[in-house]
Order: structure tokens, then C-alpha cells, then sequence
């Protein structure tokens, strides 16, 4: 195994290129790497794209057009820790505008079917809180957002 560590895959019916265009351009640290194309030998039409590398706030991924065959599930999920509410707001309007939807407790899907989870950064600590009371009222008004609001969170820790 190489010491650059893993790539996602994500796997398109006819999208790979539009995809990793549209997650470049939301995330920092990104960029389009290589694209392969199908030959004359297929099965997709000569020329047309097979697969796009890209980097994606550093990660690296490949967009695979692979068919229709298989479709995204909420089992798999990108997370965003995001250091304060301008992030979430930011991160949330980009991947549920033009067809994505929001979700509960800061769950979405983007116009792909890309699951993610917009969280603060501090949500884990908060919810897993060794105070049972901070915890269980954060984790309560989790369950009552979609898009998640910090300060609420915030006053729900407190037990404001």
C-alpha cells in the first residue's frame, strides 16, 4: 500500500466531470486532477469520461461514471466540522442549493444524493458531555434541527 493514504470513490451515472466541478468549487484545498476517457473498446461512448481524480479540501476522490446501477444511501456520509455558524450556514446552503435537500441534525443530501452531516466542531464533545444533563439537552435539540444552530446548542449545554 502507498503512503498517501486512501481515495474515495464516488459512483455517478453520467455526472463524474459536472460532480467533481461542483465539489471543487464549494471546498478550499481543491483542484481537478486527471481524466480518463473510455476508448474505442467502451462500454461507454469513445471519448466520453470514465473517471475524474480530484481533491477535494484536501481529500482525494475519483467521480466514476459507472451507471445507474448503483445509487448513494445515507450509510455512507461525508462530515464537516465547522468552526462556527457562518461555516455551517455556508457549507449547508452550497450543497442543498439546485436540488439538494436538508435533513435532520445537520444531515443533507446534495443534488448528486451525496450524504453529508454539517456539524460544529465541538458537537461531539457537547453530545458525549461526562454530565448527563449537558449531554441529553444537547443532544435533544439536535433532534429538533435540520440545519443545525449553534447558539441553540450552545443555550441547550448551558441548560439556558
Amino acid at each position: 500500500m502507498t503512503t498517501d493514504g486512501f481515495t474515495t470513490c464516488l459512483w455517478f451515472d453520467g455526472q463524474a466531470e459536472e460532480a467533481a466541478h461542483y465539489y471543487v468549487s464549494i471546498f478550499k484545498n481543491s483542484s481537478i486532477g486527471r481524466v480518463g476517457r473510455y476508448s474505442e473498446a467502451g462500454p461507454g461512448p469513445a471519448g466520453s469520461v470514465l473517471a475524474v481524480e480530484f481533491t477535494a479540501n484536501g481529500q482525494k476522490f475519483v467521480a466514476l461514471n459507472g451507471g445507474p446501477q448503483f445509487k448513494f444511501s445515507e450509510a455512507i456520509s461525508f462530515q464537516i466540522f465547522c468552526a462556527d455558524q457562518e461555516e455551517i450556514d455556508y457549507y449547508w446552503t452550497k450543497l442543498t442549493d439546485n436540488g439538494g435537500e436538508g435533513g435532520p441534525c445537520g444531515w443533507l443530501k446534495d443534488r448528486y444524493g451525496v450524504s453529508w452531516q454539517v456539524v460544529p466542531d465541538r458537537l461531539i464533545d457537547m453530545i458525549g458531555d461526562p454530565d448527563p444533563e449537558k449531554a441529553v439537552r444537547t443532544t435533544q435539540a439536535m433532534y429538533a434541527m435540520g440545519k443545525l444552530d449553534i447558539a441553540a446548542l450552545d443555550r441547550a449545554y448551558a441548560g439556558e
